[in-house]
Order: structure tokens, then C-alpha cells, then sequence
């Protein structure tokens, strides 16, 4: 019989996710049931696995698909230039609320609807933004692209604002997500902070991104510098979270307590980097997996202080 140490680790599976931005710089966060398999409860950015009948092999395309079953936000344009406005072109919400179920069912394909209503996904609105991999040890494994979307920089149309209670019926007749709404990144962590909602260690270290940049104040817009970051080696980045060996001389520096795990980026010094360099986040995990307490520590400029390799030990 094989030891644990010896079972190989499993392949991540390609995944996409999208942080929607609306006029009022809040983010679209949907809830999955708390009876769900993986990160039940927990509040996400809309996105799930690629599947290649319905996105090919293009990730955008799954984070555009996932965000429309998810929420009933369809990020699409019409197909040619419309003799309309943007918002006349596209369907009735009764009919995409009746697509909508259809394609998370499996009974209509993605590609078709929109082919069928005249539209095509609005992929070149995506701007990327991190790429998460699941640690090995984990026994269920993802690659996740993460992106990050304007609106109305992309032409969308159904939930742009306020909450939305939804109740999707899978196809095994369980519910994968119970709500949906639009919050500023402060506020979102600021209730993850009270206790009342939970996060995963990439949605938290996203969501304190976006929230520096919207409540940092300056000259510039907020927005131009997103779409700077994501445009840089900040959006190319692929992080890959390792567990710091209590034996490591930087780990009492963390102040770390009971029932915390330490989880190093890239670039912190414990995975190459220069002394002194933090880019890790100190997380309190509850039962199953699900976390109750996250505290990141990143102490350089994420403008400037990225290396241009997107997988490479050092950033």
C-alpha cells in the first residue's frame, strides 16, 4: 500500500474566474451553498472549470460563460456593428434567464446561443489579472486564471448592480451558487474581518489588491492603474502558495499562532527571494479547508517590484 508521501499529487484543472467592475467600483460576488463539494459557503468571484464543448480551449470564454450561469451578467456584444444601441441588440432578460438555465444544464451550448442571438462573448474586455495554482498536496487541484472586467468597458447586460438572490438548479439537482451581488472591496473585507462571510487565501489576496488601489486616494484614476497592473507583469503572474516550514528562521516573524498555516508566493524570501522581501499570507483554517482568518503580508510595490517572469521562483 502506498504512503501518503509517495501518492503522486493530483493535475490541476484549467479554471477561470472574473472580478466584475461596475460604475460604482464595487466587485460581483456570488456565494456557493454551503452544501456544495469544494469551498462550500465561501464568497467568490464567478467562474468554474473549463469545459472544452462548451469554451473550446479558450479560459476567457469559461470565465464569460461561468459569470453568465452564475449571476445572469452576460459580457457580450453584438456580432456586427448594431443600427441600434448596444442594450436594444441584445435578448429580453426573460430569454436570458431561459438560456441561462438551459446552458448550466447542459441542454443548450454556450457558443451557440450566442451565435444564435446574433452576439459574440466580449473576450477582448478581459484584462488578466493573477493565475493560482492549487497547492500539491491538495487532493482536488486547480489552475486558475483570473481576470478582471469594466463595466461598461465590456457591453453586458442583465445584473450590474445591487443583490440578486439565485437559486441554480445543477443538472444533478443540487445548487451550486445561492447569491449574488455587487459590494465595494473594503466593505467585502471588512465583513470577512466581523466573521460574516468567508474567503479563499486568491479572492482575499485580489480583493485587498483592488481595495488599495479604489481607497489609495492620488491624482491618478483608479481604474487607469488596474488596467496598468493587469497590462504588466502583476496580471502574468502565476502563484503557486507552499506551506512555510515552521523550521524556517522567517516564520516566528509572521506571528504566527495556533492553527495558522503560513502560505509563501512567490518572490518571499523563504522561495528565493531577497531578505527581507514578504510575500505570503498567514491563514486560520477552519473544518473543511474553508478559512476564518486571513492577514497578507506584501511589503514591496506591485508597479514596480514584479519581475517580468510569470513563473519564475523570484518575482
Amino acid at each position: 500500500m502506498l504512503s501518503s508521501k509517495s501518492i503522486p499529487s493530483a493535475e490541476p484543472r484549467p479554471s477561470a474566474s472574473i472580478a466584475v467592475i461596475n460604475a460604482r467600483n464595487e466587485v460581483l460576488l456570488v456565494q456557493r451553498n454551503p452544501k456544495t463539494r469544494s469551498f462550500a459557503g465561501v464568497h467568490v468571484f464567478p467562474g468554474g472549470n473549463l469545459d472544452p464543448a462548451q469554451d473550446g480551449d479558450s479560459l476567457a470564454m469559461t470565465a464569460i460563460r461561468e459569470t453568465f450561469e452564475e449571476s445572469g451578467l452576460l459580457l457580450a456584444s453584438p456580432s456586427a456593428a448594431p443600427r441600434r444601441s448596444i442594450a436594444d441588440s441584445l435578448p429580453p432578460f426573460s430569454a436570458l434567464e431561459a438560456a441561462r438555465h438551459a446552458i448550466h444544464a447542459q441542454r443548450t451550448n454556450f457558443s451557440d446561443f450566442l451565435a444564435g442571438e446574433g452576439l459574440r462573448a466580449d473576450v477582448d474586455a478581459l484584462l488578466p489579472f493573477t493565475e493560482w495554482v492549487t497547492p500539491v498536496e491538495q487532493p482536488r487541484r486547480f489552475r486558475t486564471k483570473f481576470f478582471l472586467a469594466f463595466l461598461p468597458s465590456a457591453s453586458s447586460s442583465g445584473f450590474t448592480a445591487g443583490d440578486k438572490q439565485e437559486q441554480i438548479p445543477t443538472p444533478d439537482g443540487g445548487q451550486e451558487v445561492i447569491s449574488a451581488r455587487f459590494v465595494r472591496p473594503a466593505d467585502a473585507l471588512a465583513e470577512f474581518e466581523a466573521g460574516r462571510i468567508s474567503f479563499m487565501p486568491p479572492q482575499f489576496y485580489i480583493l485587498t489588491t483592488l481595495a488599495g488601489i479604489f481607497d489609495g486616494g492620488g491624482a491618478v484614476d483608479p481604474r487607469s492603474k488596474i488596467e496598468r497592473l493587469a497590462q504588466g507583469p502583476f496580471g502574468r503572474m502565476v502563484i503557486n502558495p507552499r506551506r512555510l516550514d515552521a523550521a524556517d528562521a522567517s516564520y516566528s516573524k509572521s506571528g504566527v499562532e495556533e492553527r495558522e498555516t503560513v502560505l509563501t508566493y512567490e518572490g518571499d524570501e523563504a522561495r528565493g527571494g531577497p531578505r527581507g522581501r514578504r510575500h505570503r499570507a498567514v491563514v486560520r483554517f477552519a473544518k473543511g479547508g474553508i478559512t476564518t482568518g486571513i492577514r497578507l503580508e506584501r511589503n514591496f510595490d506591485i508597479f514596480e517590484g514584479i519581475d517580468g517572469a510569470p513563473s519564475s521562483s523570484k518575482l
